[in-house]
């Protein structure tokens, strides 16, 4: 049996949590490092209850929660290298959700790629301090259109979308994070992807089968933990032959 409770607000993290624990749940997965302080809080009051976490490492001492970590950097590697080869203008776009150092692996990544593929170009970057502002998100691609960006990578959560309609509005390509890609078919380049149902089937069947492990867990693209999205239509030859050339650089 599998339930889910969205998070409308921070104060319902530790509500949904608990809602869970009284329901006796065998395993309850924390999407977000955002949830890591009531994660702790939850874990620490309740020793006997396995939980996971994405995106978080900081629970890593508590014996009852594992922590699901990507290597994010190597996913926004390889598509900065995609809008490194597909820039016409030299200029390419970078919109994020949230400073951390988790997010900032996203941009870190991205700016690696897009210059391993195409030295002579510029980054312009944005913070939009917000995960569900697509107005705000649609507002910084605009203003990075205007300054010349002809492709734009956004790791925003919700204010994602924003950067996408945006991109499909002025007709320039926009690189999505985790599941974008069907929103604007003509436009989205590809997505850097995290697979997190991977790392969640993962320690669910441990749980199942009595081999739960606390602790960090990093998936990665050795594991098959991060890749881009396997559509590739907009995609030409020679980039997907620089996309899997740098997979095996990295994997090696």
């Amino acid at each position: 049996e599998v339930s889910y409770l969205e998070s409308h607000t921070d104060a319902d993290y530790s509500a949904n949590l608990e809602a869970f624990i009284d329901e006796d749940y065998d395993l309850i997965i924390s999407v977000g490092y955002m949830l890591a302080d009531a994660t702790r809080a939850a874990a620490e009051a309740n020793p006997d209850q396995k939980f996971a976490i994405i995106d978080d490492a900081t629970c890593q001492d508590l014996p009852n929660v594992a922590c699901l970590m990507f290597a994010q950097e190597q996913a926004s590697y390889l598509v900065g290298v995609v809008a490194g080869m597909a820039t016409k203008s030299n200029t390419v776009g970078y919109v994020q959700g949230m400073v951390s150092e988790s997010m900032n692996k996203f941009g870190v990544g991205y700016i690696a790629g897009v210059l391993a593929a195409n030295p002579d170009a510029k980054v312009l970057q944005f913070n939009a301090n917000s995960f569900g502002d697509a107005a705000g998100g649609s507002a910084a691609a605009t203003q990075m259109i205007t300054n010349g960006a002809d492709v734009i990578y956004h790791a925003a959560g919700g204010t994602g979308n924003g950067v996408i309609e945006a991109c499909n509005t002025n007709g320039v390509f926009a690189i999505g994070v985790d599941t974008e890609s069907p929103l604007a078919p003509d436009v989205v380049l590809t997505s850097a992807m995290k697979r997190v149902d991977i790392a969640s089937q993962d320690v669910s069947k441990a749980v199942k089968a009595g081999t739960f492990e606390a602790g960090v867990h990093l998936y990665d693209m050795s594991n098959g933990g991060v890749d881009i999205a396997p559509t590739q239509t907009l995609l030409t030859e020679d980039m997907i032959a620089a996309v899997e050339d740098a997979k095996a650089a990295i994997q090696s």
